[in-house]
């Protein structure tokens, strides 16, 4: 994956497993899910919170490594609190 791509592994609510991947195009991020290796990408509408932390986390564990910027964490965390606003962001996550 580029840059500007993020993708991780999960589970649909109903147990069944789920692959998401997040792609940035300029200053917006976008996803997308599929449950199967060889099954198309769907986009996903409305990512859940869950979606935003992980794809937070990944972008704040890449800034350690001076794969992304600084900048792009701040972006992500005001989409998170646009977002869901009652959200509450974890110390690793917070402003600052």
């Amino acid at each position: 994956m580029s840059k500007g791509e993020v993708g991780w592994k999960g589970r649909f609510d109903d147990g069944r497993s789920r692959q998401v991947y997040a792609r940035r195009i300029r200053k917006q991020w976008f996803f997308f899910e599929r449950e199967k290796r060889f099954e198309p990408w769907r986009p996903l509408e409305r990512p859940s919170l869950n979606d935003w932390r992980t794809l937070l986390d990944a972008v704040e564990r890449r800034a350690r490594r001076r794969a992304a910027a600084e900048e792009e964490k701040q972006l992500i965390r005001q989409r998170i609190n646009e977002l869901f606003p009652a959200a509450p962001l974890s110390e690793s996550q917070r402003p600052g």
